[in-house]
């Protein structure tokens, strides 16, 4: 069988990493230009073929029959080629609802936000319908194909339940931008962003430094691809394979990240886990000295902690958006919110933390060189750990006992 997937671009797509789970058959990554879309649709040259952006719609006058869920939805995101007859269907309202339900949250009586104007909008729009949605209301910078602007959703639908961004607002590389401002809605539940690159994106962040119930697109590409599958080979997917895969995936895109005091022992157990995983890794300080060319110590003698500060954010930054990376950062790193916030986008944040009577001075760090300054570093710096982790992995004994505790607190 030949299956894949079509789209404009697709260098971030995990979809091919998934089908090839199922191991039943091949997948592509296929992109088209708008031109080209017909004459490969027209061709059927594949058996089933999955369909994103900006095809969705597009593609559905090409087909011979539409299931209904898909008509409703007004998007198609699955073709299958039965000997010549190409049929579409949408299963991302499979998926959408099986993360809904994964989250806890009950529609019954409720309102339903939903920023963009698409077709993933209108599955949402059809998805929040089936889960009992009293009103969905679309959103869009213009207004227009049957969404309201975002000035008139805060006013009419600020009682939401739910809130569902289906906009690229957020999405790598445009990893700052977010979709709608959160703080105009009461009390949302929930908050689905359908992105999964980065796995959290700024909304999610917000969503969650509120208290509120948060998930990425992640889950919901997953499901939707058990579902396309099903109707390729005709066969009823595993029990627990959606779940299953899912964690597979989160864990193998999910950067580990150790923060901690200087000397803690952070690139010692960094090294140690990415060998463990056979991942590469990430020393922030180490890249900020071999591109300035001159130590960390001669940066701040030269510069200035400032001057140092801003090249530790744009290394931060650039390396925060990659995935399967075990970074180690500087001590100071999370100093800056700004930082905490990139790491956390694909990242999960480990700190180490090491007793002071445990750590040394060391004279090639410049904020740490004598015992005094150690000290009033760990005062100073402690709680700002304790708030920026995920996980907090205290390692007191030799580098294997330490190893063992953070391979033991990832588990």
């Amino acid at each position: 069988m030949r299956c894949g997937l079509i789209g404009e671009r697709l260098g971030h797509s995990f979809s091919k990493e998934i089908h090839q789970q199922f191991g039943k058959y091949g997948y592509d990554l296929i992109e088209l230009a708008p031109e080209e879309l017909e004459s490969f649709i027209m061709s059927g040259d594949f058996d089933g073929l999955n369909v994103t952006i900006p095809y969705k719609q597009t593609v559905m006058q090409y087909l011979d029959e539409i299931s209904d869920l898909a008509s409703e939805a007004g998007a198609v995101n699955t073709v299958v080629n039965r000997d010549g007859k190409l049929t579409g269907y949408n299963t991302d309202c499979g998926g959408m609802k099986m993360l809904i339900e994964r989250m806890g949250i009950d529609l019954k009586g409720k309102k339903a936000f939903i920023a963009g104007s698409g077709g993933t909008s209108r599955t949402a729009a059809a998805v929040c319908k089936s889960l009992g949605a009293k009103e969905t209301v679309r959103a869009s910078r213009s207004g227009r194909n049957g969404a309201v602007t975002y000035e008139e959703a805060y006013r009419i639908c600020s009682d939401a339940a739910i809130l569902i961004n289906t906009t690229p607002a957020g999405m790598y590389p445009d990893t700052d931008s977010v979709p709608f401002d959160i703080d105009r809605f009461d009390n949302p539940e929930g908050v689905l962003d359908v992105i999964y690159n980065p796995l959290n994106t700024r909304l999610i962040q917000k969503a969650r430094q509120k208290g509120i119930k948060a998930e990425n697109g992640l889950y919901m590409l997953v499901g939707q691809a058990v579902l396309s599958s099903e109707f390729f080979t005709g066969t009823k997917a595993d029990e627990g394979i959606t779940e299953k895969i899912y964690q597979s995936l989160l864990e193998e895109k999910q950067n580990i990240v150790l923060t901690g005091m200087p000397g803690c022992g952070k690139s010692t157990l960094g090294k140690m886990l990415a060998e463990r995983l056979g991942r590469d890794m990430i020393e922030t300080d180490e890249v900020i000295a071999r591109e300035a060319g001159i130590s960390i110590k001669e940066i701040f003698a030269k510069h200035g902690e400032r001057y140092f500060r801003d090249l530790e954010s744009e290394v931060i930054k650039r390396y925060a958006v990659r995935n399967g990376l075990v970074i180690s950062t500087g001590g100071g790193a999370v100093l800056r919110k700004e930082n905490v916030d990139a790491l956390r986008m694909n990242g999960v944040v480990v700190f180490i933390d090491r007793a002071l009577d445990k750590m040394k001075p060391s004279s090639d760090r410049p904020l740490s060189d004598d015992r005094s300054k150690l000290e009033r570093l760990y005062e100073e710096r402690y709680a700002i750990y304790k708030e920026a982790a995920d996980i907090i992995v205290k390692t007191d004994g030799t580098k294997e006992d330490s190893a063992e505790r953070l391979w033991e607190a990832l588990q």
